[in-house]
């Protein structure tokens, strides 16, 4: 006997999960339900199957090809357009007309004894035999009553309350001779129990009900699939799980990563290739897909995660479906009923309430909260730049896809012939990602100098060294499974705003060009960078009195890429110098604040006992300083702009120094001290970069680490910072913790507060207006001084769903109290 397998319906009912994929694919136990049918077929020996489709027809044909994996015999019978549950099968006539067969749904979940339905039909000799069960609530089915002997003596669609004289529903399989298609028109909608039975009925023919025992569930709605998911896992239905029980209930498919600290509380699902971390707690009757990462901290409770989806560190997963591709950034709170479609960015911190529909594609903003459905608009910033390029997740956010689309971009807003230096971080992401980006380069019609694995100083200057631009891939400091793909101009500086922009838009239309095969670009390897670079440094950067000095000095390069500069720059330098962390490691390319701070009380334990003038540690690209003085003690990174801002002004005492507004205004003071002025920039290191392009600029810096020496560069540079801290304090004759000791103390407080996108520009105009007559600054954001000299600055982050605060006052507790005013202010407290 044949069988007709029907799976060609839209599944509206479970849409967003069948906007993008047929209901008979949605996967029950990380498996599609139609493929829980076919072996429930061939398990009876109904290995000749024919399936109707019509809703996204390929992906069915796709997935299941001529049903050879499955030992089965599979054709298609395609619909042009939706012909009924009757007409679909009549659409399949040629394959069926030489026998019985047997009529089954591809999205109905059943263990039901097959065999015995069919010997039933058999033995009573019926046109058509029906299979019932019975249910608790029959409202969503087509109810019927049989006789004695099995006959059935009456049916009614989807009744109500009033209209019930019966629990025994029809599943929607059937066994039926051939002569039934008869009584179903061609080319026309046409349905078993509405149209075909009653008419079979009137004409005396015989149709009979076999009421079969086991179980069955229509998976039409989202309560009855997450309901089948459950049973699946507690064995109420008779199907395969692929996988090993690992402990009861416990389901771990083969190549799946679970942490032994992972808390897992059966019955659960972990399909292939899955990765659980450690502190994740995943509770009963939650199914996760195959390759589905779930971070440190996440809690699942009866979630069902299809396929290649990222569940971030921190959240929290209830009672709901998330959809293919799909990130669920840290901290977000998705919660019970809830269904997220395919290929969705659910930010962090955001919270989906129960019940609420995301369709997929869309992006719902970090920090929101959703309590209706988002089926058009996507709720979200689409902002390809933040503060460090574009960053985002290895393999997650950032995929080798999404670099060669940038890096094609980039190469469009070129022009063809030009060259471009690329550079990396020691880290094997960064590796990977750095060569589909100079694949997509060289196939735009661009020349390509590629420095490998460089300090980001390097590959700066060496951009600016007759380079259109450059590319360096980092991996996000602090964040060791993201990276930063940062784009450099001809200068080796950050792209501008207006650059960023016009990559963006590029991006964004996605008109890439290509180059003619003899248009190909170049790729060349340069030989002695890090002799050019020390070799300009030196020649550049003041050191006189540095050798008769006799300096002693720690220099930590922290395992990252300054340790393959240092050698070469320490030899010329003329100090004596102890290096310490100098190798590197692939699997470290960066640490965290906790993992940076102890390597500091390290460094100062070293300075210290060595009784070295002071103590120098390196971020991992090169980029950033951090200090220790003579004593050990660890100079705070605000604190170290402001000691070296004082040994530059006093040595100059003229020219400006380029500080951020968020700076404390002790700089201010330091500087006309010396003479010298402060110009204060915007934010972005982009500013910071304009103004130290200038020929009066002596210093500039961020306060975090980010120190600018503008006689040998415009950019952030640690090696730069380092020598021309090594020539101030050969001749002032001063230690690190005099210097510090004579600059007044500093009380700034920082704070961010979630801010949705919406309302961004709501709260800076209630800042403006809560300001009064104060004096307002607007350079960055809001600026608000006091009368009594303390100041609060209100920034909203251009790249998040925050806003940043600053306040500065005469100490703590008073730049403390004017913080939590303004913040009050920021979060509408009092409306």
């Amino acid at each position: 006997m044949k069988a007709v397998v029907m799976a060609g319906g839209e599944g509206t009912r479970l849409r967003p999960m069948t906007s993008s994929m047929p209901k008979p694919l949605l996967p029950v136990a990380n498996r599609p339900i139609m493929e829980h049918v076919l072996r429930l077929l061939k398990r009876h020996g109904l290995t000749e199957t024919v399936v109707t489709v019509q809703f996204l027809a390929s992906l069915v044909k796709n997935y299941f090809g001529d049903g050879d994996e499955l030992g089965m015999e599979l054709t298609y019978a395609h619909e042009e357009k939706p012909l009924g549950t009757a007409g679909s099968v009549k659409n399949a006539e040629d394959a069926l007309k030489d026998d019985s067969f047997l009529v089954i749904s591809g999205d109905a979940l059943t263990d039901f004894d097959l065999g015995d339905l069919i010997r039933f039909h058999r033995e009573k000799g019926g046109l058509v035999t029906v299979c019932l069960t019975r249910v608790p609530n029959p409202l969503e089915f087509g109810i019927t009553i049989v006789d004695d002997e099995g006959k059935v003596e009456r049916f009614l669609e989807k009744p109500t309350w009033g209209q019930v004289f019966s629990d025994t529903v029809n599943t929607g399989i059937y066994v039926m001779e051939p002569e039934v298609f008869d009584y179903v028109e061609a080319d026309t909608s046409v349905d078993w129990s509405g149209d075909v039975f009653p008419q079979l009925m009137k004409e005396g023919k015989p149709i009979y009900g076999y009421i079969a025992e086991g179980y069955w569930e229509d998976v039409g709605t989202h309560e009855s699939y997450v309901k089948a998911q459950a049973d699946v896992l507690e064995g109420h239905v008779d199907v395969e799980i692929e996988g090993f029980e690992i402990s009861p209930g416990v389901w771990v498919a083969e190549g799946a990563e679970v942490h032994p600290d992972a808390v897992l509380r059966g019955p659960l699902y972990i399909g292939d290739y899955a990765k659980v971390e450690a502190g994740t707690e995943i509770r009963e009757h939650t199914v996760i897909g195959s390759n589905v990462v779930v971070k440190t901290g996440a809690f699942l409770h009866k979630a069902v995660i299809h396929d290649n989806v990222y569940v971030g560190p921190q959240t929290n997963l209830r009672g709901c479906v998330i959809g293919r591709n799909t990130d669920v950034m840290r901290a977000a709170r998705i919660e019970d009923g809830a269904v997220i479609g395919d290929e969705c960015l659910i930010g962090e911190e955001s919270v989906i309430q129960g019940n609420v529909r995301v369709y997929p594609f869309k992006t719902i903003e970090a920090g929101a909260f959703v309590n209706t459905s988002v089926i058009w608009e996507s709720r979200g910033q689409a902002q390809l730049f933040g503060a460090r390029g574009v960053s985002g997740i290895l393999n997650v956010e950032i995929t080798p896809e999404l670099a060669v689309r940038l890096a094609g971009a980039y190469a469009t807003t070129l022009k063809k012939g030009a060259t471009v230096t690329t550079a990396r971080d020691h880290s094997r992401g960064a590796r990977a990602l750095k060569r589909a980006v100079i694949s997509a380069l060289q196939t735009s019609a661009i020349d390509v100098r590629d420095l490998e694995n460089v300090p980001m100083p390097v590959a700066r200057q060496q951009t600016a060294r007759g380079s259109a631009g450059g590319v360096m891939i980092r991996t996000t400091p602090g964040v060791p499974e993201s990276v930063d793909i940062m784009f450099f101009d001809e200068r080796g500086a950050d792209l501008s705003a207006a650059g960023q922009r016009k990559l963006d838009r590029v991006f964004a239309r996605q008109e890439y060009r290509r180059a003619f095969p003899g248009e190909i670009g170049d790729l060349r390897f340069p030989a002695s960078v890090f002799d050019s670079y020390t070799g300009a440094l030196l020649r550049e950067v003041d050191i006189t009195g540095v050798r008769e000095a006799g300096l002693k000095v720690v220099v930590d390069a922290a395992h990252g890429s300054a340790g393959i500069v240092l050698p070469s720059l320490l030899g010329r330098l003329g100090v004596d110098a102890l290096t310490i962390n100098p190798g590197m490691d692939e699997a470290r390319p960066t640490e965290t604040a906790e993992e940076r701070r102890a390597g500091l009380v390290r460094l100062g334990e070293i300075v210290a006992s060595a009784r070295a003038s002071f103590g120098v540690r390196f971020d991992p690209v090169g980029e950033r300083i951090s200090l220790v003085d003579e004593r050990g003690r660890i100079i705070e990174d605000d604190r170290a702009l402001l000691v070296l801002l004082d040994l530059i002004a006093a040595e100059r005492r003229s020219g400006k120094v380029a500080l951020p507004v968020t700076t404390t205004r002790v700089a201010e003071q330091v500087a006309a001290y010396h003479g010298t002025q402060v110009e204060w920039t915007t934010t972005s290191p982009d500013d910071l970069t304009r103004v130290c392009r200038e020929e009066s600029t002596i210093f500039g810096g961020d306060g975090r680490g980010g120190l600018i020496v503008p006689e040998f560069s415009s950019v952030f540079d640690g090696s730069a910072a380092f020598v021309r801290l090594v020539g101030l304090v050969s001749r002032t004759q001063l230690t690190l913790s005099q210097i510090d000791a004579r600059i007044p103390r500093a009380h700034v407080i920082k704070r961010d507060l979630p801010t949705p996108w919406a309302v961004k520009g709501m709260v800076m105009r209630r800042v403006v207006e809560a300001a009064g007559d104060r004096s307002v600054d607007t350079t960055d954001g809001v600026r608000v001084v006091e009368p009594d000299g303390r100041w609060v600055m209100v920034l909203p982050d251009p790249a998040e769903a925050f806003t940043r605060l600053w306040a500065e006052g005469p100490d703590d507790a008073s730049a403390q109290e004017l913080l939590d005013e303004w913040s009050r202010v920021v979060q509408g407290d009092g409306e």
